[in-house]
């Protein structure tokens, strides 16, 4: 029987360069309260809009207010892991 051959591990693939720069930036470096007072002005205008973009405006708001909360977890997240990191370090 011959022997197993060796396999190597497929190599890692590269991380993609970012699309957007300016928005990883942000979110890397953005509190709660600074990603608060982003959309704040935004769902504003939203509110006031009346007629037929209305409806639309609603789905929007939707769409934002889920964008909030998503973010809201990749900052715990955040702060989670840096904690946890400083702990580690100081042991």
């Amino acid at each position: 029987m011959p022997p197993p051959s060796k396999q190597t591990a497929p190599a890692a693939d590269a991380l993609p360069t970012p699309s957007f720069p300016a928005i990883e930036t942000f979110i890397e470096r953005a509190t709660a309260e600074e990603v608060q007072s982003l959309f704040t002005p935004v769902k504003n205008e939203l509110a006031n809009l009346k007629g037929p973009k209305a409806e639309q405006a609603k789905k929007v708001q939707a769409a934002i207010s889920r964008t909030e909360e998503l973010l809201g977890v990749l900052l715990e997240t955040r702060e989670r892991l840096m904690s946890e990191a400083k702990s580690k370090g100081r042991k």
